[in-house]
């Protein structure tokens, strides 16, 4: 078999095989469709030959058999040796041949290829994107494309339909492959590649066209060409001259960064230049950057002679040197000339934005000094009229208006101002001319309005906590301890602590006003050293007037500073105890208000030590007789119970009345008792005793224990007379009792349950704002905001809250916000909005 069908055929093909030159087809071919792809066409018989030598077995050339894939052709023995074209010269017919055949197949002359075989730059990537489907190119669709499995299984395209190949898309992940298989272009000639003009086929333009347009190709594509020619003339060029404009000059000079000409002393150094065959010298690295090219001086060979000679025009290298230097000098004046435009343009405009800056300032300060002379004005009225020969005296309400007056008008000059110096000036002799003749434990609320007042006008904004002592930045302050202060100072001097309800009233009228400070120091300095001391004094013997009625009432205010009061109040009160008997009530009455007061570590440890062995001592003392029985000290001990913990209660009646009890108990039905008697006498002691202390577990057992040795009395008696129906009573009665405590539990259990859900609704409901106020609360929650009052501060009687870094009030469901003159009123979410 022979492979001719796979190779070139025609005038094309005739001509490659006479040169030696096999070109092989890939192309599906007629007899493919007829043999290869036919499964029941008749099988090719294997001659002896084939079977030994294989591909290299010599086959007859039958145009029916099968093409040999070995490509070789039959070689002609008797032919002469042929040789590769550069090893052997040709004889003069061949030459003749081969001059014929090169002439019809020379190729056109490169400089005159056209255009539409010129070859373009490729733009790399095509227009192909990676979430395109396919090229853009790709529009034509083989519809036959892959027929010819008609002819066969079709393994080839069930396994791509297997793996996801979609029919008329492109191979790939994102279907990215081509879809038309890749066109080949067929070379005129045996020329190089692009010899001919351009290779691209159709296809090839459409998926990647062309960036640069047909006459940038052309441009580019005979520049290359030229670099391969020589000068046909071989003359010498035309000298080419470059004009630049003025503004060409200036566009260079703005994209410099320095001129030729040296700025600077580290650019003034002298430089040699060696470079040339004299040496030059340059006092500036610029000038070397920038140095012009001068003819060379190196020596000229004289032109050869011969009929194309020309001789050498004159030359003055020297005149074209300075001719250049003058173009170069003239180029930096220009560019330094525009610098200085630009310069100069720049100032006029600075100094325009300064000239309108000091305008508005002058403006500014025109109207300030407007207002500091009417401020001025005013003080100096205030000055005039506090003179003490003046007709019109000034008070301290009109003084108020006229503060007022420059909070509103002049609130910038009056915040600026040294409202410390003015109100000193002012103010205070007004202030101590006001309160000469005030006592404030007759009239505590005199003056509270007034000072309030000059507490919105004097009181620094930027202190609103007033944690500490700052008289030196703040007016009020100083007004309240250098004024007010002296008037309480001597009325609390004179105060008796025992009289306490009107100096507490006093100090709560004027807690909202007086800085706190102010307050703990009055609290501290005046009214604990005299409280104290009058505690040492006290004597709970002899004094007819509870101690907790005149300490009590300080409680709100002073509340954690009267802890050192207490431990001395607790001695005396141990001491006065020491001969005390549970028959005086009176010391309950002196104790009891003391209860909520004192710590309960502290509070159990008093009564453990002062009260319970006193009760002891008592149960002790008290005679259990069933036929006449005296109740005074047990009702005395019972009277206790609140006062004392319930387990030491329990304790006094396990240790010092139940043994007794229970005694008795045995010993009366030891003796053919009256059961009846004996139940009534049971239920009658059990009645005693409160439900509290029956739900302890001790007093349970203890009665329990009564009712089994009742049983065990009953039972016990089988000989004996037992009275009728007595067993059966006992019986019922423990029963009864049994129940009961089973009830009592049962309820105690029903009870705490309601208590839970009771606090599982009242939580829920709680979460329920009540008010405005449990509102602000909840959303502070929220949005993580701490919301709390600012502890002695009111603005008009209402309680001031801090909202994060906000100081607000609450009035009628409003909230107010201080602004910079006066509280403004706003919504709760621009509240949340501004603390954020």
């Amino acid at each position: 078999m022979s492979l001719s069908h796979l190779y070139g055929g025609g005038s094309a093909g005739s001509e490659a095989a006479e040169d030696g030159v096999e070109l092989e087809r890939f192309e599906i071919t007629d007899w493919d469709l007829e043999n290869e792809f036919n499964p029941h066409r008749q099988r090719h018989r294997q001659t002896k030959e084939e079977a030994l030598y294989g591909v290299w077995a010599e086959r007859d050339s039958d145009g029916e058999e099968r093409p040999s894939f070995g490509g070789k052709r039959s070689k002609d023995y008797s032919a002469p040796v042929n040789f590769i074209s550069a090893g052997l010269k040709k004889t003069a017919a061949d030459e003749v041949v081969d001059e014929d055949s090169d002439e019809d197949e020379k190729p056109v002359k490169q400089e005159e290829a056209p255009k539409e075989f010129v070859p373009k730059k490729l733009k790399t990537g095509g227009n192909f994107k990676p979430s395109q489907k396919s090229f853009a190119g790709g529009t034509k669709s083989f519809v036959d494309f892959g027929s010819w499995e008609r002819h066969t299984k079709g393994i080839g395209q069930k396994l791509l339909q297997k793996m996801g190949y979609v029919p008329g898309r492109g191979l790939g992940k994102n279907a990215q492959g081509i879809i038309n298989p890749i066109e080949a272009k067929q070379r005129k000639g045996k020329g190089a590649v692009g010899a001919y003009g351009s290779e691209r086929t159709s296809q090839s333009l459409q998926d990647f066209p062309v960036v640069d347009s047909e006459e940038e190709a052309e441009e580019e594509f005979q520049k290359d060409l030229s670099q391969w020619r020589k000068d046909p003339g071989g003359g010498k060029k035309k000298p080419k001259y470059a004009y630049k404009t003025v503004e060409e000059l200036k566009a260079k000079g703005r994209a410099g960064k320095q001129l030729s000409a040296p700025q600077k002393e580290l650019a003034q150094v002298k430089v040699i230049d060696m470079t040339g065959r004299e040496q030059k010298v340059y006092y500036s690295y610029s000038q070397i950057s920038q140095k012009h090219n001068i003819p060379d001086d190196s020596p000229q060979q004289p032109p050869p002679l011969g009929k194309d000679a020309t001789p050498q025009a004159f030359t003055l290298p020297e005149l074209e040197h300075n001719l250049q230097l003058l173009i170069d000098l003239t180029e930096q004046e220009i560019i330094q000339n525009d610098r200085q435009l630009q310069y100069e343009r720049d100032m006029v405009v600075n100094l325009t934005h300064e000239i309108e800056k000091m305008d508005e300032v002058l403006a500014r300060e025109e109207v300030e000094v407007r207002n500091l002379s009417k401020v001025l004005e005013m003080v100096e009225e205030c000055e005039r009229r506090m003179q003490p020969g003046c007709d019109n005296p000034l008070t301290l309400a009109e003084c108020a208006k006229i503060f007022e007056t420059l909070q509103d008008k002049y609130y910038e000059e009056y915040r600026m101002s040294d409202r410390v110096d003015l109100a000193a000036a002012i103010v205070f002799p007004l202030v101590k001319d006001y309160f000469k003749n005030w006592d404030p434990l007759k009239d505590c609320t005199y003056g509270t309005d007034i000072l309030g007042q000059w507490k919105s006008l004097l009181e620094n904004d930027q202190l609103l906590s007033h944690g500490g002592q700052d008289l030196s930045s703040d007016a009020f302050h100083r007004l309240m301890w250098e004024t007010w202060m002296p008037y309480v100072r001597g009325v609390v001097g004179q105060w008796q602590p025992r009289n306490c309800i009107p100096m507490v009233d006093f100090l709560d009228s004027w807690g909202p006003i007086i800085p706190i400070w102010i307050l703990d120091n009055i609290l501290d300095q005046l009214v604990f050293p005299k409280l104290q001391k009058e505690v040492e004094n006290w004597n709970p013997l002899t004094d007819t007037v509870p101690i907790h009625s005149w300490i009590h009432p300080w409680l709100p205010l002073m509340q954690a500073r009267l802890e050192p009061l207490y431990s001395p109040i607790r001695s005396k009160l141990a001491s006065a105890l020491q001969k005390w008997h549970p028959s005086d009530s009176s010391a309950k009455l002196i104790l009891q208000p003391w209860k909520e007061v004192f710590t309960p570590g502290s509070w159990e440890a008093f009564m453990i030590k002062n009260i319970v062995p006193k009760l002891g001592l008592c149960l002790n003392e008290l005679l259990i007789n069933p036929h006449q029985q005296h109740m005074d000290a047990f009702f005395w001990v019972m009277d206790w119970e609140g006062m004392i913990s319930a387990s030491s209660l329990v304790g006094l009646l396990e240790k010092h009345f139940f043994p007794k009890w229970l005694q008795v108990l045995c010993s009366w039905l030891s003796n053919n008792p009256n059961y009846e008697e004996i139940t009534k006498w049971y239920l009658g002691w059990k009645s005693m005793f409160s439900d509290q202390v029956l739900a302890h577990p001790s007093i349970k057992e203890k009665f329990n224990e009564a009712l089994d040795v009742m049983n065990r009395a009953v039972s016990s008696s089988v000989g004996g007379y037992m009275q009728p129906g007595a067993r059966e009573n006992i019986a019922y009665l423990t029963h009864t009792e049994r129940r009961k405590d089973f009830q009592y539990e049962a309820m105690q259990e029903r009870r705490e349950a309601e208590n839970m859900a009771q606090r599982g609704i009242g939580m829920a409901a709680g979460s329920v704002p009540m008010n405005f106020k449990d509102l602000i609360q909840t959303k502070a929650e929220e949005h993580n905001i701490v919301f709390m009052p600012v502890i002695g501060k009111r603005h008009e009687g209402k309680q001031l809250y801090t909202f994060g870094r906000t100081v607000i009030y609450i009035d009628r469901g409003v909230v107010f916000v201080q602004g910079e003159k006066t509280w403004v009123p706003t919504s709760l979410q621009s509240l949340i909005d501004m603390t954020k």
